[in-house]
């Protein structure tokens, strides 16, 4: 069996192992098979074998060795290959407002106080939380509902008009951002925001 891959150099590659991937009723197990090359027909596969730790390790080994090494600033919370999480203090930032009836109109383009955050980026989807202090949270420290339009009950932002990064990285992060607050704030997921008796819409103009 031969395959062709273009990688900027030339290498030969046979193929020795493969897995099989199994999936049940909420249950999925993989197991490993040696590759035996038969002349004048298709590879066979031997017996199954169980993975071991140290084969996933070396899988993951080379599988991440191209990443690039990155210096974290003291906002990063938590960071792997596919999520990046970090917080930003109390700010004021320019929010963009558009209702299909109308409301929140006399809201948009002005500049907004906005609650500390705790931002996750994870398989390019935007979670968002607040903060009760102004200050870096702890492992243990509880987070509070986010006051904020395009928001589902789980924090997760509803990215309709949103421009996002296609990264997780440290360097997207002020993308992440930007995309948020520049994107249009259209409508309420999770019921009441504000304890105020006039309601959110009136709340930026009290």
């Amino acid at each position: 069996m031969q395959v062709q891959i273009a990688i900027g150099e030339n290498y030969r590659f046979e193929l020795r192992e493969a897995l099989l991937v199994y999936h049940g009723n909420q249950t999925t197990f993989i197991t490993k098979h040696e590759v035996m090359a038969q002349q004048n027909t298709a590879p066979a596969l031997g017996p199954a074998q169980p993975l071991t730790v140290a084969f996933v390790e070396s899988l993951v080994r080379s599988l991440g060795c191209g990443a690039a090494a990155e210096v974290f600033p003291e906002n990063i919370l938590a960071k792997s290959d596919r999520m990046i999480a970090w917080w930003t203090p109390a700010q004021r930032r320019q929010m963009f407002y558009q209702h299909s009836e109308g409301k929140a109109a006399d809201l948009n383009g002005r500049i907004f106080p906005q609650p500390p955050l705790v931002w996750q980026v994870c398989d390019g989807q935007l979670k968002l939380r607040a903060l009760t202090q102004n200050k870096r949270p702890e492992a243990t420290t509880k987070l509070a509902v986010a006051p904020y339009w395009n928001l589902s009950d789980d924090g997760t932002v509803c990215t309709g008009s949103m421009r996002r990064p296609e990264s997780a990285s440290v360097a997207a992060i002020s993308a992440w951002e930007r995309g948020f607050y520049e994107s249009a704030f259209t409508h309420a997921n999770v019921g009441r925001l504000t304890r105020y008796k006039e309601g959110f819409e009136e709340l930026g103009v009290a």
